[in-house]
């Protein structure tokens, strides 16, 4: 499970995805910090034809019913072999609330010395990750602010030559959705029934370690 990523400038995710630039704090990620999505835009028109859209939001899913935002601590990655029945979850993943989450690289630890080694993970070809992830907006109850969220999906990774070297020896391997960039538009136009067809291992030889 990835709870640490490191997001890329405002301005490559703007060359990538074709979005409107946006403004960016921190770059180092943790569950409850701000960072970038990309997601079908809502509104398209002559003045803004672009099909996507980057928002930023919270690293942890908050949903709609949520008193307040202390839920992202549990929330920022989703298994999606449950996505439809849990509470948290359910309601984006049942309106196909699909966005991509940006990625220079994630981190996970390697435990094969017997000690967790903070490791950061990218794609071998230097491009950025796009991770499959669901979005939410809610409002605080306190203040009527809206807020936008995300979390990240992942899969089963026990048999995954590259992801099975990370997490203690007795966990379950998991690892994130990484879509392909000929996927991006598919999984952002994609309806509910069609999710899962996207929640596959990304290629081990696609992965590398880097400094």
């Amino acid at each position: 499970m990835c709870s640490h990523y490191e997001a890329p400038s405002p301005q490559r995710v703007a060359e990538t995805f074709g979005v409107e630039p946006f403004e960016q704090g921190k770059l180092q990620l943790y569950p409850g910090y701000t960072g970038p999505f990309i997601r079908r835009a809502e509104h398209v028109d002559e003045e803004s034809p672009a099909l996507l859209e980057a928002l930023t939001g919270a690293f942890g899913l908050i949903p709609t019913w949520s008193k307040d935002t202390k839920i992202v601590r549990s929330t920022y990655n989703c298994r999606s072999e449950t996505a439809s029945q849990k509470p948290s979850y359910r309601t984006a993943w049942r309106k196909a609330q699909h966005c991509i989450i940006p990625a220079a690289a994630i981190y996970e630890p390697d435990w094969r010395t017997g000690k967790p080694i903070a490791t950061r993970i990218v794609r071998a070809d230097g491009e950025l990750m796009g991770i499959a992830g669901l979005w939410e907006q809610w409002r605080d109850p306190g203040t009527g602010e809206e807020l936008h969220s995300f979390t990240m999906l992942t899969i089963n990774a026990d048999g995954h030559p590259f992801m099975r070297n990370y997490h203690k020896p007795e966990d379950e391997k998991r690892m994130l959705v990484i879509l392909p960039r000929g996927l991006y538009g598919d999984w952002l136009n994609a309806g509910a029934d069609d999710s899962m067809e996207f929640m596959r291992q990304y290629p081990a030889d696609r992965m590398a370690v880097a400094v």
